[in-house]
């Protein structure tokens, strides 16, 4: 079951990387199109300026007695054929690489135009570009990436809040109950000319373990959930609910503008990186495993249920990092079960790894 949950969420990831990187060599087309067509209207004005400047230069020299009137008018009009010929034929560059962008995408005119796919930076100087990068080889690099993407990775300790309680009193334990989380996430520079401010969004699955204290395990009575104790003494109870929530986090901090010759890029390592937000979702369901013995033999029981768990999910979380590691901490403000007398609320606190 593991492994099946894991393939379709590495499916998803991919297919949503796979979906972004379309979205933005559609985009980044559009763009290059735009670009030309606008060029059209300055090479006009160009060889209009370069006519000017020619006849100019052609006054002066009959003022000067250089040449005679009749010479002036061949070269003004052999200058104007010239110009006129010039705009044509740019014109036609310009028409012709339009219509390779319309029929091919994005791509450079070279013969080594194969397709690659690659996880993770290429390289040194690949600040902030995309961790899933599929398409051409040779494609030429943005010149400003205001939006990156990378897989998310967190685990920690996991534990229960409950009215009224405070976490020494907890009814779990706290070094045998833990978090896992696995996304991806993109993240968007808010301003043009500056890098202070970021939107980090994207999708997740958490997985929030809880292990009861004293023998116990969680009932489903119809009306509530409550914890009792097993009939036989247990090795070990477990109960896991796993979600898939969309994050939201605005991370701030400084960065390093790196410029090369034809693009540039804002890079935040060395640097300190703070993210607060929260995350709303649905809960993918609830289950409990308990390990005991029963007649000299190991026994395990999986048990799958809805123990009437809230299926919306929404909560507050935050970061505080160097490099690609942070100390994470997130809090549902949901209540994990409905209609309990008590109300408990998860609250999870860890290591996240933001491989970017």
């Amino acid at each position: 079951m593991k492994l099946i949950t894991f393939t379709t969420a590495l499916a998803l990831w991919l297919l949503a990387g796979i979906y972004a990187q379309a979205q933005e060599t559609d985009h980044d087309t559009q763009t290059a199109i735009e670009q030309l067509t606008d060029l059209k209207e300055k090479i006009i004005q160009e060889e209009k300026d370069a006519l000017k400047a020619d006849v100019e230069n052609i006054n002066a020299r009959l003022q000067s007695e250089a040449i005679s009137e009749a010479e002036a008018e061949t070269l003004k009009q052999e200058a104007a054929e010239k110009r006129a010929l010039n705009i044509e034929n740019r014109l036609a560059i310009i028409d012709n690489k339009v219509a390779l962008l319309k029929r091919n995408g994005n791509m450079e005119d070279d013969e080594d135009s194969g397709l690659i796919i690659r996880i993770g930076s290429s390289g040194k100087n690949n600040e902030n570009d995309n961790v899933l990068y599929i398409g051409p080889k040779n494609k030429k690099r943005k010149y400003d990436r205001r939006t990156t993407s990378d897989i998310v990775f967190a685990f920690g300790l996991n534990n229960a809040i409950t009215e009224g309680e405070s976490l020494q009193d907890s009814d779990f334990k706290v070094a045998g109950s833990r978090f896992a989380e696995l996304g991806w996430a993109w993240k968007t520079r808010v301003f043009k000319s500056t890098n202070w401010l970021r939107i980090k969004y994207g999708l997740s699955f958490q997985f929030n373990g809880l292990k009861p204290t004293d023998n116990r395990y969680y009932v489903d009575t119809g009306e509530r959930t409550e914890l009792q104790n097993y009939p036989l003494k247990l090795d070990k109870s477990k109960f896991r609910m796993d979600n898939l929530v969309v994050p939201i986090h605005f991370e701030f901090g400084p960065s390093k503008k790196l410029e090369h010759d034809n693009y540039f890029r804002y890079s935040t390592d060395n640097q300190i990186k703070v993210g607060l937000g929260g995350y709303a979702g649905i809960n993918l369901g609830a289950r409990q495993k308990l390990k005991f013995e029963e007649d000299g033999e190991d026994r395990k029981l999986k048990l799958k249920g809805n123990y009437n768990t809230n299926q919306f999910i929404y909560g507050l979380s935050g970061y505080i990092g160097w490099q690609g590691v942070a100390l994470y901490a997130k809090y549902d403000l949901n209540t994990i079960f409905k209609n309990n007398p008590m109300e408990q609320r998860n609250v999870s606190l860890g290591l996240r790894f933001d491989m970017d």
